[in-house]
């Protein structure tokens, strides 16, 4: 007679299986609205606690230059993202906004836009924003700015990398372990609009086109609102 386990009453011989598992999502949606909460509680703190709120459109985003940005202005603010909750908070209507006039600035929440909220004068604001620039890589869909052009012979570039170039379209191979480009290759013209591919040999060979810059848009202070003509009014001290 073959050996037998007997198993207790009530327990089962196989394992459990954890893709049948059955996940709320009672915790993830609570979460998600704590979230919220929480950035409709920041952001209408912000408002009362800082004297004047730029909204701002990003050009050529760039999250480390972002992050320069924000330390150099570490006793401000910055919000990014969630248009519509940041509007919620601070009202997009005379009846709901949280102070008075701010309104017109949270109807102007749209797009790809972020809010700067701080307690310098607004002379230092604009004449930071308007000469700060960094200089970065292009992205697919950018238009060139220069013609980009590579020499037969060889290339100054770590020899495994060799097959992502043939990848992106060069014509090359290795030689005693130097990549060796083929053919003299335009990689683009001024004005062509970029693809992937440009782009990675752009950022392979340390060619930057593009600038990081944050445009002001408009901005509220002391129960004012203002528009920038292209990111500049001196109308207000």
């Amino acid at each position: 007679v073959p050996n037998t386990v007997h198993f207790p009453r009530g327990e089962s011989k196989m394992p459990k299986s954890k893709r049948n598992k059955l996940v709320s999502l009672t915790k993830t949606k609570k979460k998600g609205k704590l979230i919220k909460d929480k950035l409709i509680d920041s952001v209408r703190e912000s408002a009362a606690n800082y004297s004047s709120v730029y909204l701002f459109e990003p050009e050529n985003m760039r999250n480390n230059s972002l992050k320069a940005v924000r330390t150099a202005w570490s006793d401000s603010r910055f919000f990014l993202g969630k248009n519509k909750v940041m509007a919620h908070a601070l009202g997009d209507s005379a009846a709901s906004e949280c102070q008075d006039n701010i309104f017109p600035l949270a109807r102007r929440l749209v797009g790809d836009c972020g809010l700067l909220f701080t307690n310098r004068k607004k002379s230092e604001v604009v004449k930071y924003f308007s000469n700060y620039s960094e200089l970065s890589y292009a992205r697919s869909g950018f238009q060139a700015t220069e013609d980009f052009k590579l020499e037969k012979g060889p290339l100054t570039l770590p020899f495994p990398i060799e097959p992502r170039l043939r990848k992106l379209g060069l014509n090359t191979k290795l030689d005693e372990g130097v990549i060796q480009l083929l053919a003299p290759t335009a990689v683009c013209k001024e004005g062509d609009i970029l693809t992937p591919e440009q782009c990675d040999l752009l950022e392979l060979f340390e060619v930057k086109m593009s600038y990081f810059r944050l445009n002001l848009v408009c901005m509220w202070s002391g129960g004012e609102f203002f528009e920038f003509d292209n990111g500049e009014d001196d109308t207000m001290e």
